[in-house]
């Protein structure tokens, strides 16, 4: 749902129970070759939004593994940024530059409508928002469409805005004032959301150092803001004297090197599925072992999620960023969390996300109004 980040396929064996999913539907449309699964996990505080993901999987149990996992985990995002909305995925299984056609795309709109509206798509993983135009051809529950046609257009604005309040909660947690006025901060990835991120915390006042392996969107970078320091690759910054690291490219940015290798106090990015292990005893413990501050990257890179889920409202620009505004409160709500019950943020968001649909499980399964 946030900006374009390559997928990570799960490091455990491939999971294919379903037991635990409100609902798995299989799509296939034989005229265009669309072959898609769509999971929802719950709809315990609303219907289940999340993007579409568009990936050559090896295979359908590939693909099933990866929509169970997403639809999960966008379930405990929605639900921790206090969004009264469910968690789904889809994924489209195919190679999107070249299996990718309106004709297959309106047949899958077609199946989303089927749902009546139990699940909303948006853009993901090799799906943009010309995409979501064609799909919203076929389905009214579509969002993350162009401006063109009623939608919020580009989500990593408020991605980008919601991690910077991920940031200032962290800073306000640590230091006792919600700024990074005479900080350090350390972007790995400045592309849609990382380029954002690094005007927010100069304004705000920061040092931020940089680090990118596509040169072409360091020199754009440094041509806006000619003050920010480049570095030659992810292992420098890295062991830079850091207050925050961002991660703010692909997934899998917290492996067992870089966790031991890392400086900052604070980690707080909008990558992806940044931590390598989850669970007890996985990244965000040995994080929290080392005192470095982790702010889970599921909450505080909702911007987009929030943007795209005004949709459903009539999208409204200044609605949309004061409910991304609340990823501030939200991050200390889980940073204290994690202080009193004694264990990482990764597992304190969980604990929150949880309460909160087991509050709204009694009502059942989300059905639209009739």
């Amino acid at each position: 749902m946030t900006a374009s980040t390559s997928p990570t396929q799960p490091t455990a064996p491939l999971s294919t129970d379903t037991s635990r999913h409100e609902q798995v539907v299989f799509c296939h449309d034989r005229t265009t070759g669309l072959r898609a699964i769509i999971g929802i996990y719950s709809t315990a505080l609303g219907p289940a939004l999340g993007g579409t993901r568009f990936y050559p999987y090896a295979s359908e149990d590939a693909a099933l593994s990866d929509v169970l996992r997403l639809s999960k985990g966008m379930a405990y995002k929605n639900a921790v940024a206090g969004l009264d909305l469910g968690g789904g995925k889809a994924v489209i299984i195919g190679d999107p530059t070249t299996d990718k056609t309106p004709e297959l795309l309106r047949a899958y709109g077609r199946f989303v409508e089927s749902l009546g509206g139990r699940y909303v798509t948006a853009c993901d993983v090799g799906t943009y928002v010309a995409d979501m135009d064609v799909v919203s051809e076929t389905t009214r529950f579509a969002t993350g469409r162009s401006e063109a046609n009623g939608g919020a257009g580009d989500s990593s604005v408020l991605t980008a805005y919601g991690v910077f309040q991920g940031q200032r909660a962290c800073a306000q947690h640590l230091w006792g004032a919600p700024t990074l006025k005479g900080r350090t901060v350390g972007i790995s990835g400045v592309g849609k959301v990382g380029r954002i991120l690094a005007g927010h915390l100069l304004e705000d006042g920061a040092t931020v150092v940089v680090t990118d392996v596509n040169e072409q969107a360091l020199a754009d970078l440094v041509a806006k803001h000619p003050e920010v320091e480049v570095v030659a690759d992810t292992f420098a910054l890295v062991a830079a004297d850091l207050d925050v690291y961002a991660p703010c490219a692909l997934g899998g940015a917290l492996d067992e090197v870089t966790v031991e290798s890392l400086r900052a106090t604070v980690v707080c990015g909008g990558a992806n599925n940044q931590l390598v292990t989850e669970g007890e005893g996985g990244t965000a413990d040995r994080l929290r072992e080392r005192g470095i501050t982790y702010a889970p990257d599921f909450l505080v890179n909702a911007g987009g999620v929030i943007q795209v889920s005004d949709e459903l409202h009539g999208f409204d620009f200044e609605r949309a960023k004061k409910g991304a505004t609340a990823i501030f409160d939200h991050t200390l709500e889980v940073l204290q969390t994690a202080d009193r019950l004694g264990i990482s943020p990764a597992a304190a968001a969980d604990h929150i996300a949880e309460e909160r649909m087991a509050a709204k499980q009694a009502g059942g399964i989300w059905l639209p109004a009739r």
